[in-house]
């Protein structure tokens, strides 16, 4: 298994390396007058070459890139082009709204599709007929319609929940439990559609098999059969949906933390973009994958665990 831990590990610091190489070569491509941005069309032109200079960008991309890399590695991704906040810290700011999120519906999803998928895959007829119905529909709906249809009902006509805004979890758990419960929501009805769906067709394969017929003979009871044999081993391809779905939610929060007015990562990353600030869009890029790589290696790691043979694949 360590070896297996090691091999993944390795894996992702390698992924890491080159989407960080592409992703600055991609973002240097724009010919963007940064000084002039920052100093404005007033500043005269040997302001406006100073300034680039003090932010290195009178050097070849390839050195600015090595550069940013050796300050990285050691966690310093410098300050802000724009604001001069330090961006580290403005994303540790952010990044607690956006886990919120994250953390939810990953939770929401693993739960609510296992149980969906189990029951359906099990009791098949009128349940398993809704989760393939769900799951059209779920993919079907576009991401922005459902949360605003969401904030429409709940928020607006209902008002069960608050529409904008986020409380944090040390300043009150019942007033951040309000400001996530939609936005989690949103995002995890087109998840829970996919990865249940996923988990309906691995519980009727397995059920499928010789050896689940040889222990129904064998008079174990049924829920024994289920949670013990069956969910063990229709478990890992559900899982490495899950994991694939994670880089959706990451997508998704994007959209939703607009809609709900969440100071997250996602929200940042589009005030940054719009900017072309490349050391927070290129910390951003790496906390992102980082996040991605560490999920994945989480999945693997159980895949593995439930499956041996995954470990020498």
């Amino acid at each position: 298994m360590l070896s297996f831990i090691a091999r993944r590990t390795a894996a992702g610091a390698v992924l890491l390396f080159v989407i960080s190489l592409l992703s600055y070569l991609l973002l240097s491509i724009p010919d963007v007058d940064v000084g002039r941005q920052l100093l404005g069309q007033g500043a005269s032109q040997d302001l406006v070459d100073a300034r680039n200079a003090a932010l290195g960008l009178d050097r070849p991309v390839l050195a600015q890139y090595l550069d940013w890399l050796a300050h990285a590695v050691r966690g310093d991704f410098g300050t802000s082009w724009f604001s001069g906040e330090n961006v580290t810290r403005a994303i540790a700011n952010r990044l607690p709204v956006t886990l919120s999120l994250m953390v939810g519906v990953t939770l929401v999803t693993a739960v609510l599709s296992f149980l969906l998928g189990v029951w359906a895959g099990v009791r098949r007829g009128a349940i398993d007929r809704f989760v393939q119905v769900f799951a059209v529909v779920g993919y079907a709906l576009p991401g922005f319609l459902v949360t605003l249809v969401i904030v429409l009902v709940f928020a607006v006509h209902l008002r069960w929940f608050p529409a904008i805004g986020y409380v944090g979890l040390t300043e009150s758990f019942t007033g951040w439990l309000s400001t996530v419960t939609l936005p989690v929501a949103a995002l995890s009805i087109g998840s829970v559609a996919g990865v249940s769906q996923q988990v309906r067709g691995s519980v009727i394969d397995v059920m499928r098999q010789d050896y689940v017929r040889t222990l129904r003979a064998r008079g174990l009871p049924p829920w024994r059969i289920v949670f013990r044999h069956v969910l063990r081993n229709a478990s890992a391809p559900a899982l490495a949906v899950l994991g694939m779905q994670f880089v959706s939610m990451l997508g998704g929060a994007v959209l939703v933390e607009q809609i709900f007015g969440l100071p997250g990562i996602g929200s940042m990353t589009v005030n940054y973009t719009t900017r072309g600030d490349i050391p927070v869009i290129m910390a951003l890029v790496m906390f992102s994958v980082i996040g991605v790589i560490v999920i994945n290696l989480i999945v693997d790691i159980l895949i593995g665990w439930l499956n041996p043979k995954a470990r020498i694949a």
